[in-house]
């Protein structure tokens, strides 16, 4: 796949660079460049009831180029975690399902794709999983973001029930904020700290805020001074952030 496509008056350019930062800010710049990241004038409530002034909109990425080089961004992340070394790539339905697909092209034809169904077929082939049988193999799992931690527990579920070796979890966008006000941690630590499965993600707020910081990115987003953007976004993460950031 061509690393630098226009897309939608936006360019992917990732590069061949192997570091976690690069990676990392080639996500930040591409997502900012086609809006998947927002800056919601009146804020975003999420599910743990906060009002974000930011949110990581992963339904945009509707076009095969978008997928493809988010796809392509997931398996350079990949990569980096050579340990990892997976023979199928997991996603949860639904959102992860087309990541499953695209990731596992972009790693090459060697690895397979697997997704669950919400709901076990009864007819046809039947079965909870579509895709790849999993026993004895190693099985990456990924999805856009852990929130609750909900659907990445039913995919190791999932991943266990059918004899998988599920080798870690690979998301694109961790925010690293406490998973509620009574814990020290974020949902995705906690999601490690109960299953002892490994959680990469391609970047974090922390880049976001890095990547805002610097002198040569736009003045404006959507409209908005990013002098207005950072500000709320780091009060917002200076209280809500994770006490140990992963």
């Amino acid at each position: 796949m061509d690393s630098s496509k226009p897309i939608g008056g936006a360019y992917m350019s990732v590069g061949n660079s192997t570091s976690r930062d690069a990676v990392a800010e080639s996500f930040i710049r591409y997502v900012l460049e086609i809006g998947a990241i927002e800056f919601p004038t009146e804020g975003r409530s999420l599910r743990s009831g906060r009002l974000s002034p930011y949110f990581f909109n992963s339904g945009l990425f509707t076009k095969g180029e978008y997928i493809g080089n988010l796809a392509e961004l997931y398996s350079r992340a990949i990569r980096l975690h050579t340990h990892l070394n997976p023979d199928v790539i997991f996603g949860p339905a639904y959102k992860g399902i087309p990541l499953a697909v695209t990731i596992a092209e972009s790693l090459g034809s060697y690895v397979e794709y697997a997704f669950n169904r919400k709901e076990p077929k009864g007819h046809g082939e039947g079965g909870e999983i579509v895709g790849a049988t999993l026993e004895g193999k190693r099985v990456v799992i990924v999805d856009d973001v852990i929130t609750t931690g909900g659907s990445a527990t039913e995919a190791l579920a999932s991943v266990l029930k059918h004899g998988g070796i599920p080798v870690g979890c690979v998301i694109a966008f961790d925010r690293q904020e406490r998973a509620h006000d009574e814990s020290d941690y974020s949902a995705v630590q906690e999601f490690h700290r109960k299953n002892r499965i490994p959680v990469y993600s391609i970047a974090t707020t922390s880049h976001l805020i890095a990547y805002l910081e610097q002198s040569h990115t736009p003045k404006m987003y959507r409209d908005i001074p990013k002098e207005i953007v950072l500000g709320k976004l780091t009060s917002y993460f200076e209280k809500y952030r994770s006490k140990i950031l992963s």
